[in-house]
């Protein structure tokens, strides 16, 4: 039995025992943790020393018995509340053997952990008068192996005088569940807030805000007290595409361009029409402050309105993006996810618009007329959605109510969405994602990361000319090498699940004309006909400003000794040049696009229509839990 000793300086001692037993469910044998909580009067487990009080809660219940599994870890979670107007000593210990494997440690109110200075010492925090800071005590890799932890809290105001203020406390209740706001707000990483009359942001390095919604992994940024609702961006870029056309009209430079266009374009080719039933998700008549500044990180105020647009789908401004890190090291910002991406804003009255860099810095970009950009997409989540799933984690975000599918086994693949993860390949090439349905009854994928060979990227030319084939270079090595099993990319049961003739569109998006996205497939931007250069292969590549056709990982971490973890890879799309020379579109690996001859050396990154009859046979869509799939 383990045995969790809460007691303080004043020799109040309440016992917490942590049993560990094995239960016997029918079909094997499962391991859980029991935690018992022993309490006295009126059902509570509270310590009051004066007038200050410790409440005890674990998972979120006080006083009671519950289970969870063996091997996980246990938050309890601490707020240090000193109203009165001296400073208080709040020490916090731990004594006792813990099983190997076992770490015991604070995460402090900043995000640390802090490194106990000593055995049986964890944490010893002076708080001046009015501070209220949270901490939370872990127990890491709890086992069932017998042990006893002596938990301990010892509190004086000055070091001397333990006459201590009313209603200070110190443990509180993690809410897990409901509508999104109030789960997002009261999330002890995320409490770190700057607000201002509109919106109150979440700030820090990595704090708890990764959101699963429509097969994309989201971070919340802000919330807003006037409705309730809470704004998110995309994790990842979801796409790169040339900006606008031209330069005029700069009040209205967003408000004209291809970008919001492609955001709010509800046909298979754009994003909103991607998007799972967005009428039920996201207010659709968001507004978004589109106003010019000339100002850089630090001095950037909230934009006054002059130029905004209603739309379901937009992107951050700068302002938005500053008050996400509140301080000045924007490296370390949670939406710097070390690629190029852009912002709403344009800079001051110049015909160029403010993009964030790898290094979180906002750089002044091209003129709009030829700004290639890469988009992270943001939405405005109604205050009527709830979370029922899920901590907060990149690994296990928050899952929404209705987009919380768990038992799909036997589902159509062609019913599932944009963006999520199958298992799909072999080896290191094993995970693809989800593009779109365009041929209507297939599944359109491509491999999550370009192909690689032995750890490396694999590379090629394009061939010699821009006309994709089955006899072009890179044509040949996919309809040839890549679906041969022996060669270890596609094993024979995933090649018999590839329609055998899909239609690529060769289309030019060039700098001597329109360069409108929708060029890439069809003949005009009213999508009246698709091109008529065309060819038919069973493998592909992806086209300019198609879905997933973005970096889906970072080019660099938060040092620039990272390895790059992305590298250009080529798509279908040509570009011509003012000297009539025919180029290809390549996303390179920080996140925008190039144009470059079809004799260059980039990676692969294959796209493919799954046959309509490949059904889910496991898994929920995420990165860490991808579909399984098989022929039915």
């Amino acid at each position: 039995m383990k045995k969790l000793l809460l007691e303080t300086s004043f020799s109040k001692i309440y016992m917490v025992s942590v049993v560990i037993i094995s239960l016997l469910i029918i079909g094997g044998y499962f391991s859980y943790a029991m935690f018992t909580v022993s309490k006295e009067k009126n059902n509570a487990v509270s310590i009051v020393t004066g007038n200050l009080t410790y409440k005890l809660e674990i998972d979120g219940q006080e006083g009671t018995t519950l289970t969870v599994p063996a091997n996980s870890s246990k938050e309890f979670i601490v707020t240090l509340s000193n109203p009165n107007n001296r400073k208080a000593r709040f020490n916090f210990y731990y004594e006792g053997n813990l099983p190997e494997g076992v770490d015991t440690g604070y995460i402090e109110s900043d995000g640390y952990n802090a490194t106990p200075k000593e055995i049986g010492v964890n944490l010893e925090k002076s708080e001046t008068a009015g501070s209220n800071n949270t901490y939370i005590i872990r127990l890491d890799n709890i086992t069932d192996e017998e042990v006893t932890i002596n938990l301990g809290v010892e509190v004086g105001l000055d070091y001397n005088d333990l006459s201590l203020p009313e209603n200070g406390h110190l443990f509180r209740k993690l809410k897990t569940t409901g509508p999104v706001k109030e789960v997002i707000e009261d999330d002890i990483m995320n409490r770190l807030n700057y607000e201002d009359d509109e919106q109150t942001f979440i700030t820090g390095e990595d704090p708890r805000n990764y959101i699963w919604y429509s097969g994309k992994l989201w971070r919340a940024v802000s919330t807003d007290p006037s409705d309730n609702t809470v704004k998110l961006v995309t994790q990842w870029d979801i796409s790169s595409l040339p900006y606008s056309n031209s330069n005029s009209s700069l009040s209205a430079a967003y408000e004209t361009s291809y970008l919001k266009e492609w955001l709010n374009d509800t046909s298979v080719d754009g994003f909103l029409g991607n998007l799972r039933n967005p009428d039920d998700f996201i207010v659709t008549n968001s507004v978004w402050d589109a106003t010019p500044t000339g100002n850089t990180l630090g001095d950037i105020t909230r934009p006054n309105g002059t130029s905004t647009v209603t739309n379901a789908v937009g992107t951050l401004n700068t302002y938005e993006y500053q008050s996400s890190y509140h301080g000045t090291d924007y490296i370390k910002s949670y939406l710097n996810n070390g690629l190029f991406w852009t912002t709403l804003t344009p800079i001051g009255n110049s015909s160029t618009a403010w993009i964030v860099g790898t290094t979180g810095q906002l750089h002044s970009s091209l003129d709009l007329s030829t700004l290639n950009v890469s988009v992270r997409p943001s939405i405005n989540l109604k205050s009527s959605v709830e979370i029922v799933d899920g901590k907060g984690t990149a690994e296990d975000p928050y899952r929404l109510e209705g987009d919380n599918d768990t038992n799909l086994s036997g589902t159509l693949l062609n019913t599932r969405y944009s963006g999520e993860y199958i298992r799909f390949g072999t080896g290191e090439n094993s995970l693809y994602q989800i593009v779109s349905h365009e041929n209507g009854s297939g599944t359109k994928i491509t491999s999550a990361s370009p192909l690689k060979e032995n750890g490396t990227f694999k590379t090629t030319i394009f061939g010699n000319n821009t006309n994709y084939s089955t006899s072009t270079t890179i044509g040949s090595f996919l309809n040839n090498d890549y679906l041969n099993a022996n060669n270890g990319y596609l094993s024979n049961e995933q090649i018999n699940m590839i329609e055998d003739n899909t239609t690529w569109y060769l289309g030019t998006v060039s700098s001597n004309g329109e360069k409108n996205y929708k060029l890439a497939k069809y003949t005009d931007s009213n999508m009246s006909s698709t091109v008529s250069n065309t060819t038919t292969a069973k493998v592909g590549l992806l086209r300019l400003g198609e879905l997933m056709a973005g970096q889906f990982e970072r080019y660099q971490a938060n040092d620039s000794s990272f390895p790059g973890l992305v590298n250009e890879y080529w798509l279908l799309t040509k570009y011509t040049n003012q000297w009539n020379n025919d180029w290809l579109w390549v996303p390179d690996k920080y996140g925008t696009l190039s144009f470059v001859p079809p004799s260059t050396i980039y990676g692969i990154k294959p796209a493919l229509n799954l046959k309509s009859n490949v059904v889910i046979t496991g898994g929920t869509g995420t990165k860490e839990d991808p579909f399984t799939i098989e022929l039915q």
